[in-house]
């Protein structure tokens, strides 16, 4: 009976293990760090089963355990793996403190502000606030080119309208590999907005690396319907996953970290 409760406990942690891992690499900076705090989660959980199989939602208990062990060490940023860590630190330290944990959580991960609340130990108020705070921080800092690459034309214009309403301009949607090659080749972008599968079954995945091939660092993004695609704990996987079918809180998180994150301009105090 032991073994069977272990075994089902096992099973309910490794359902939720991707998601876990790429919050943590949002989090924290790149996917070294954030799969080290993962297995720091892992190896909580293993001491101490309790601490998730005692709580009637596994996926809230996991998140909860991962902010107990990050913000017990300091909240950390990692050194990123495109040497951008200096400016990483630099834009965080601009932040409201804890505002970008609360909005990964409820923006990219889906958790209600009042989940998020109980993962950080806090309250509805707080946690409402934080994400405010942390979407009007980030926006206002920083705005750049964005490519759009995707093959059905009314998501394309509805991530354009949404990423054009936020303050970015748009270079154009491509709708295979080769025409994302070129608009990236004509006008560069300053991230990337891409889906997996594209228009005469070619790649979103790799357009994206012949761009990156050519431009070295560009933040992308990507949104599809095929997460476990790309969530296979083989390197690279992307620091921001947005499933189909998303929200458009979901595009403006994303994108105004990814922009946030990676640009080279200063950010105001």
């Amino acid at each position: 009976m032991i073994a069977q409760d272990a075994n089902d406990l096992s099973a309910r942690v490794a359902r939720h293990l991707p998601y876990l891992r790429r919050y943590a690499r949002a989090l924290t900076g790149n996917q070294t760090s954030g799969d080290n705090y993962a297995i720091a989660v892992l190896e909580a959980v293993i001491t101490d089963p309790g601490l998730v199989a005692d709580h009637p939602d596994t996926r809230i208990a996991l998140f909860a355990v991962f902010h107990s062990i990050w913000a017990s060490s300091g909240a950390p940023v990692a050194e990123a793996e495109g040497g951008s860590s200096s400016r990483a630190q630099a834009h965080l330290a601009a932040l409201t403190h804890n505002s970008r944990e609360a909005l990964l959580l409820n923006s990219i991960e889906g958790f209600t502000p009042d989940q998020v609340a109980t993962i950080m130990g806090t309250d509805r108020a707080e946690v409402d606030h934080l994400i405010d705070m942390a979407l009007r921080e980030m926006e206002s800092s920083v705005h750049g080119a964005v490519l759009v690459i995707e093959d059905e034309a009314i998501i394309a214009m509805d991530i354009a309208d949404i990423v054009e309403g936020m303050g970015h301009r748009v270079t154009g949607n491509a709708r295979t590999h080769a025409e994302a090659v070129r608009l990236a080749a004509e006008d560069r972008p300053d991230l990337i907005l891409a889906d997996i599968q594209l228009a005469d079954n070619s790649s979103g995945i790799d357009a994206v690396k012949e761009i990156l091939s050519q431009f070295g660092e560009v933040p992308v993004i990507f949104i599809t319907a095929f997460p476990e695609r790309l969530l296979t704990g083989e390197r690279p996987e992307p620091a921001f996953l947005i499933n189909k079918p998303y929200t458009e809180e979901q595009v403006r998180s994303a994108v105004s970290q990814a922009m946030f994150f990676s640009s080279k301009k200063k950010i105001p105090a």
